[in-house]
């Protein structure tokens, strides 16, 4: 059974950074594509990053390019999302999700992904 984990969501001031984690089960998340979606309620999930397997190529949302940094430590199965500089506009529930490699080849907000967690929670207020 597969089972993507995700941690490391909290609450922050605006300016401050968190990491979230994404660790897999079941499944080997550096055999496949790995994106990060987020999701506000009465709004569209949308994609935030992606990373391709083997060559550890990255892609980002315009909005987070440059504050956000995907990350994989392959040893402990988990993929990484560095969030800095964040923003109030950044606060949503964080998905992790992934598949197959093709997966990252889709458009940033094509959530037609094989495998979810189950989502952990930012909030940047002041």
């Amino acid at each position: 059974q597969v089972q993507l984990v995700e941690s490391g969501g909290g609450s922050v001031q605006p300016g401050g950074s968190l990491r979230l984690s994404c660790t897999g089960s079941g499944y080997t998340l550096s055999s496949g594509c790995v994106r990060w979606f987020r999701q506000t309620p009465g709004k569209e999930r949308e994609g935030v990053a992606g990373l391709w397997p083997h060559t550890d190529s990255t892609f980002y949302r315009d909005s987070v390019r440059g504050r956000f940094t995907m990350s994989r430590d392959n040893a402990l199965n988990t993929v990484y999302l560095q969030m800095n500089r964040l923003q109030p506009e950044d606060t949503a529930t964080y998905y992790c999700a992934a598949g197959p490699s093709y997966q990252c080849g889709g458009s940033l907000d094509d959530d037609n992904m094989k495998y979810w967690g189950s989502g952990t929670p930012v909030t940047i207020s002041s």
